[in-house]
């Protein structure tokens, strides 16, 4: 009888455990990995990020801006093809409405968009992302950041340090792999 018991007490205990904790993204990369997690009050932006994770939209794509000292941009799936002059301009064919509130610190995430005077709603595209490499606080209010870099900021670093044509396209492509879907337990 007791070892039903401690066979029991031992599948709950896991079935705590891997229900507990944040739920992060990590971003496989051909240079490492990146594990973001979620702001809960910008919840159409980070619903969207883990659909289309969980559907694979990202597998393939590559970092097709990058800037050193301001972010890394990626999430376009136009940049899966060796057309370097359509990066940055596909999507999954929706955009999702501004959830302002969060601050452009070092390894926020958030929503890229197109430019005001195309965009006076200030949505974010419907895949595309960035990471801030330092505070932009002149962001701040204009673009939806949803999340936050927890490990690899060193990977984003990297990242940013490629060498890039005039557009800040990577000569050599900085691809993502996968991105998947974890728990984690992260310190508030």
């Amino acid at each position: 009888m007791s070892t039903l018991w401690l066979l029991l007490i031992l599948v709950i205990s896991v079935a705590c455990q891997s229900s507990g904790g944040d739920e992060v993204a990590v971003i496989d990369t051909n240079l490492g990995d990146i594990t973001i997690a979620f702001y809960e009050d910008t919840p159409g932006h980070v619903a969207n990020f883990k659909k289309l994770a969980e559907e694979g939209f990202y597998q393939g794509t590559s970092f097709h801006r990058v800037i050193p000292g301001f972010m890394v941009q990626g999430g376009d799936p136009n940049s899966k093809d060796d057309n370097r002059a359509n990066d940055g301009s596909g999507g999954p064919g929706y955009t999702q409405p501004a959830e302002f509130g969060h601050s452009h610190v070092e390894g926020a995430v958030a929503g890229a968009r197109l430019p005001d005077q195309m965009n006076p709603k200030q949505e974010s595209s419907g895949s595309q992302f960035y990471i801030c490499v330092e505070p932009q606080p002149h962001l701040d209010g204009g673009y939806t950041v949803f999340g936050y870099v927890v490990e690899g900021m060193d990977v984003v670093r990297k990242i940013a340090s490629v060498r890039r044509d005039s557009r800040d396209n990577p000569l050599s492509k900085v691809v993502i792999k996968r991105v998947t879907l974890e728990r984690r337990d992260l310190q508030k």
